[in-house]
């Protein structure tokens, strides 16, 4: 077995289970991917038109050890040239996120190394480090996904200011809301972004809310109110719904407050740097339409690969890489902490 890394390398093991991915990934100092496994529960979920809790960690327990073990073989490793363990601790599913930390604590305290819990909004910031070697901060970075959306301000490794958050749904939220309407079924983002590329952005006029001036939170329930509403007054006048056009008009609300709220945001900061991240960073028109607005603003945008935008371990593994050569450990009895706000660290 040839391995690609000496001694003075720093190894990470990193799991992710926060909600329905198991994940697992090994990386060379803290940005070289050596594996990164993703074991996705999608099809079990699809019957229930959501993600069910109780049935996600049921899965993540079956899949754990397996896909630990695939991880290792694909990097070309074993526990014992591991340095240090990284693992999701918050946010997420509590049952879930309890799977994959019970696992990351076993193996450090069998190997007698040190255990990083790593924040997982965290991690999708630090997918954009995987992705671009020379990225560093500071930077401004949107974070949108099924549970959160954040505007963030990133100072330096592991230091941030929360410049703007949705008051209400979540960006990712409403996608999945908005598509079990239209009986798109689930995960409902794609479905959407896939009919708005075939329909008429223009066609309805949905509210989009900016809040108070100068404010970079947002608020994304108004919006989806609206679209109901619309729905359901259109099917008792017996009138006919291109869902098409339904959902491209709906995303570009969406997808304008999120872009105009961003490069608003840079400016103001005298920030040249973007970065996206998080689940609805996969969204061609959220990429399209803030790459076009960061040119007009001679703004550089940058965002991961769409297999680094979903949930995955090699973003986990990244954190705790940084915070392991900062000194920062943390203890064998950190427990899972379902609403755990990005910058908090763990005891």
């Amino acid at each position: 077995m040839t391995k690609d890394f000496t001694k003075e390398d720093i190894i990470t093991l990193a799991i992710e289970s926060s909600c329905d991915e198991t994940s697992v990934s090994v990386l060379k100092n803290g940005r070289t991917v050596l594996s990164n496994i993703i074991a996705s529960q999608i099809e079990q979920h699809q019957k229930f038109g959501g993600v069910v809790p109780e049935v996600a960690s049921r899965k993540h327990i079956e899949n754990i050890n397996i896909v630990i073990e695939e991880a290792l073989e694909e990097a070309k490793v074993s526990f014992e040239d591991i340095t240090h363990v990284a693992a999701t601790y918050g946010p997420g599913l509590v049952g879930a996120l309890l799977v994959g930390l019970s696992a990351a604590k076993a193996i450090a305290f069998a190997r007698e190394i040190p255990l990083n819990g790593v924040n997982h909004i965290e991690g999708h910031i630090y997918a954009n480090f995987i992705e671009y070697r020379e990225l560093e901060p500071p930077f401004i970075c949107l974070i949108v996904s099924g549970g959160h959306t954040h505007l963030v301000y990133m100072k330096d490794y592991g230091k941030y200011e929360i410049l703007g958050r949705t008051r209400d749904d979540a960006a990712g939220e409403a996608f999945d809301k908005i598509a079990r309407a239209l009986g798109l079924g689930y995960p409902g983002g794609p479905q959407i972004d896939k009919l708005a590329k075939i329909g008429n952005k223009k066609a309805i006029a949905f509210p989009k809310a900016y809040l108070e001036e100068g404010s970079y939170d947002f608020s994304f329930s108004g919006l989806k109110s609206a679209v109901l509403n619309y729905l359901n007054s259109e099917k008792m006048k017996g009138n006919p719904i291109v869902i098409e056009d339904v959902a491209a008009s709906f995303q570009q609300a969406v997808i304008e407050i999120l872009v105009e709220k961003t490069i608003s945001c840079a400016l103001e900061k005298g920030m040249k740097q973007i970065t996206l991240a998080g689940g609805v960073a996969a969204n061609s028109g959220l990429r399209q339409l803030l790459q076009e607005k960061a040119k007009e603003h001679d703004l550089d945008l940058k965002y991961p690969s769409l297999k680094l935008c979903t949930d995955n371990a090699a973003m986990i593994g990244c954190v705790g890489y940084y915070d392991y050569i900062k000194g920062h450990h943390s203890a064998l009895d950190l427990n899972g902490v379902p609403n755990l706000k990005i910058g908090e660290r763990p005891l």
